[in-house]
C-alpha cells in the first residue's frame, strides 16, 4: 500500500486541535502501516501543545512536532521536509481550523496516481469576505508576477506525489511564507499534471484567528515584492 502522510501545521489551536484529530486520524488509519498523521506545532502559546503530546498517547499513527513560531508557509514546509526524509509517497496538506471535511478526501485519494496534485477547489466559502478577497489578489498576483493561472493557489486541501515535491521544493526558499502558493505556482509553470476538485470550506469550528487585515496587507506587498524576485529561478 502507498505510505500516506498528513501534514497540518497548528498554532493557538487548543479550541480546535483535539477534533481535528479525531476527525483525520480515521483517515490514516486506513492506510499504510507506515502512514502518518503529523501535527506540526509552530510554537503554540496555549495548551496546543500539551493537547497533542496527549492525544498521541494512545495514537501510534499520530506524530507531533514543535518548533519556534515562524509562521504557516514556514510550518507546511517543515512538514513537507519531514515527510520526505521519512519516505512519504503521498503527502495531504490541510490546516487545524476545522474548516475542510476528511469526508471529502477520497475523492481526492482515488485521482493520486493521476496527477502530480490533486488541490481543492473551496465552494460556497464561509470563511469570510476578507479571505476571499486574499484569495481573488493572490490569483491576480499569480498571473501578474508569473504569466500563470491558478484556479485556488493557496488552498489548504491538497494531495501531492512526493516524488514529485522532492524534485521542486527546493525552488522554496527556506522558511516562506507562502509556500503553498509557490508550489501552486511550480507546479503550473512546469506544466505539471494537476487537478482540481470542489471541496467544501467551513468558517472556523472554533478559537481566533490569527490573521487580520492589516497582517493581510503586509503579506501581500512582500509577496508582491516576493514573487517578482522568485519568478526568475523557477524558470
Amino acid at each position: 500500500m502507498d505510505c500516506l502522510y498528513i501534514i497540518i501545521p497548528a498554532y493557538n489551536e487548543e479550541a480546535n486541535i483535539g477534533r481535528v484529530i479525531e476527525d483525520w486520524y480515521p483517515v490514516i488509519e486506513k492506510c499504510s502501516e507506515d502512514s502518518r498523521l503529523v501535527i506540526v506545532d509552530d510554537g503554540s502559546r496555549d495548551h496546543t501543545y500539551k493537547i497533542l503530546c496527549r492525544e498521541a498517547t494512545n495514537r501510534p499513527k499520530l506524530t507531533v512536532l514543535t518548533k519556534e513560531n515562524q509562521g504557516h508557509g514556514a510550518t507546511v514546509l517543515y512538514g513537507y521536509h519531514y515527510a520526505l526524509r521519512n519516505h512519504a509517497d503521498y503527502i495531504f496538506q490541510t490546516d487545524s481550523d476545522g474548516q475542510t471535511l476528511p469526508s471529502e478526501f477520497g475523492a481526492f485519494w482515488k485521482r493520486r496516481k493521476r496527477y502530480a496534485m490533486v488541490i481543492g477547489k473551496r465552494m460556497h466559502r464561509q470563511d469570510g469576505l476578507s479571505r476571499k478577497f486574499v484569495t481573488s489578489v493572490l490569483k491576480l498576483t499569480c498571473l501578474c508576477c508569473f504569466h500563470v493561472r491558478c484556479t485556488d493557489p493557496n488552498t489548504p486541501y491538497r494531495l501531492m506525489k512526493a516524488e514529485v515535491l522532492k524534485e521542486y521544493i527546493g525552488l522554496i526558499p527556506k522558511n516562506f511564507h507562502l509556500s503553498n502558493v509557490m508550489i501552486s505556482v511550480i507546479y503550473a509553470k512546469k506544466k505539471l499534471p494537476v487537478r482540481y476538485l470542489p471541496i467544501t470550506f467551513r468558517a472556523r469550528q472554533g478559537g481566533k484567528n490569527s490573521i487580520n487585515l492589516k497582517k493581510i496587507a503586509k503579506i501581500g506587498v512582500r509577496a508582491f515584492r516576493d514573487f517578482i524576485r522568485l519568478n526568475a529561478s523557477i524558470g
